[in-house]
């Protein structure tokens, strides 16, 4: 079977698309994202899976497993994990518009990562009309909190991993249409300032402010980003009166390794800034944590044989490890082979300018047809 010869349309794949952009699914909200589940799970259940829910937790969304038919099903086959969360709250629309000009095409979410997403069902669609038998089973597993390091979903990713063969996902592709075949280790803080409260006002001097705490530690931690390891703070939240000194603040920061034994150091410096400074304490907290993915032979292996394909597609593929976790770290970490940046190609994920290149919808869908129909 040669993946050039199945009749994929971007144009037409981007309307089926256009659906899921315009449901937009915000980690936070988990009802939200719970809309944009039932829509893939209604997309997978005509094309003939069995679809199952997993119901969420710890304030998140569920999950959608779907299994398509095959005589090797419940074998270790192929896994495709993707996430259908976004950064862009509800409302972004009106600022994002789903919107074409030229080959590019706006919206929240569409490069990260619903265009992935959407085009690896359309590589099963395109597999099932051309009655194409995958040499191994196939499982879709859609999350909804990756954006936030996924701290209620890695256990069913790893579980549903190690029951496999192979990880395929989808995020954004890289620059030069290259995948990922290693991610960098990422761990999340969460920081909290309690200094005492006074009238700022009246009687300014007595109080001790948290939010100058926290700013101070901010640039503490910033501070420290070499090389080896970045850190980063991200989110501050202080203060409810502007005339009272504020009693508590609270943060969240972000730090990034190529090797784990950095990010371990790094984590040893984050975690020995709590203390207390001219009456004002400052505890840090490890939240979650991507382990490093290196490649390793399996993953080499998965690697080449897509660069085949791609090859017979007229396609360059490079490949390297890329900082910005995914659910791919854990895989990955586990000795997994697994091939990550299967998506689209655009720019821009987290803003407002975020976009896809239109073309790439049926490029790397053929890519994606030619793994599912050729691993084994």
């Amino acid at each position: 079977m040669n993946p050039a010869n199945l009749p994929f349309d971007s144009e037409a794949m981007l309307q089926g698309l256009r659906v899921w952009v315009e449901c937009e699914s915000p980690t936070w909200d988990a009802a939200a994202v719970d809309r944009m589940l039932d829509i893939a799970a209604r997309d997978m259940a005509v094309m003939g899976a069995t679809i199952e829910r997993i119901a969420g937790r710890q304030g998140f969304g569920g999950c959608v497993r779907a299994r398509f038919p095959h005589p090797k099903q419940g074998e270790p086959g192929i896994l495709i994990v993707g996430h259908f969360d976004t950064v862009h709250p509800v409302g972004t629309l009106q600022k994002l518009p789903f919107r074409r000009e030229g080959d590019k095409c706006f919206g929240p979410g569409i490069y990260d990562m619903k265009g992935g997403n959407y085009l690896s069902l359309e590589a099963i669609r395109q597999l099932i009309r051309a009655s194409v038998a995958t040499p191994l089973p196939i499982t879709v597993l859609f999350t909804p909190d990756e954006e936030v390091g996924t701290p209620s979903t890695r256990d069913i990713i790893e579980a549903e991993a190690a029951r496999n063969k192979y990880v395929l996902v989808p995020e954004p592709g890289r620059a030069n249409n290259g995948v990922v075949t290693g991610r960098y280790a990422i761990a999340r803080f969460n920081l909290e300032a309690v200094g005492k409260p006074s009238h700022a006002g009246a009687n300014l001097s007595s109080g001790r402010s948290a939010i100058r705490e926290m700013a101070r530690q901010t640039l503490v931690i910033d501070g420290m980003s070499n090389e080896d390891c970045t850190f980063s703070v991200g989110i501050v939240h202080g203060g409810q009166w502007v005339n009272c000194v504020a009693t508590t603040c609270t943060g969240e920061a972000l730090s990034m390794a190529k090797r784990q034994a950095d990010l371990d150091r790094g984590v040893e410096k984050m975690l020995a800034l709590s203390g207390t400074t001219d009456g004002v304490t400052f505890t840090v907290t490890r939240g979650v944590t991507r382990p490093v993915w290196e490649a390793d032979a399996g993953t080499m292996a998965l690697y080449e044989k897509a660069h085949g394909i791609a090859k017979e597609l007229g396609m360059q593929l490079p490949h390297g490890s890329a900082g910005g976790g995914s659910d791919g770290n854990f895989t990955g970490a586990m000795g997994i082979p697994t091939l990550d940046g299967l998506g689209v190609r655009g720019a821009d994920p987290h803003t407002l300018n975020e976009h896809i290149i239109v073309e790439s919808l049926a490029e790397r869908g053929r890519l994606m047809a030619g793994l599912l129909a050729t691993l084994e």
